[in-house]
């Protein structure tokens, strides 16, 4: 999988997640960044869907229930957080997703802390393994 075909839109989401905290602020409820960003990647003419309920496999069988997304932006997860601090658990909710739901790239977007912290994802199926990416969309090991 060429993750590199996500830089432009993942630029997109993350400058308009930069948008919304610019105007907002930081320590709201998670909710009311998912609602603006939403909004503002409307304004920008990117469609994306909130609280999209994607299905979720096992061994590539579809099974009766689904995970709930803050947002999903084409074939990406945008996971939003609104924290003092990323940690573990927040990046393993991501990769469980990604996984679960077979989507190949995962944003972690917090807006709980003065500068928003955004980290980029990409789910690779064969080794059933989520990998940091670079802003240039190159894996980080």
């Amino acid at each position: 999988m060429d993750v590199r075909k996500y830089k432009d839109l993942i630029y997109e989401i993350i400058g308009s997640a930069m948008e919304v905290h610019g105007i907002l602020g930081y320590g709201l409820l998670e909710p009311v960044y998912s609602e603006a960003l939403y909004l503002e990647l409307l304004d920008r003419g990117i469609p994306s869907e909130r609280e999209k309920h994607l299905p979720v496999f096992y061994k590539n069988h579809q099974i009766d229930k689904y995970y709930q997304m803050d947002l999903v932006v084409g074939d990406i997860v945008v996971e939003l957080k609104s924290v003092s601090e990323l940690t573990s658990a927040h990046r393993m909710q991501l990769f469980n997703y990604l996984r679960l739901v077979h989507m190949p790239i995962g944003l972690l977007i917090n807006f709980g802390q003065p500068s928003l912290q955004g980290e980029r994802y990409a789910y690779y199926p064969d080794e059933n393994e989520c990998v940091l990416l670079d802003r240039n969309m190159n894996p980080v090991y």
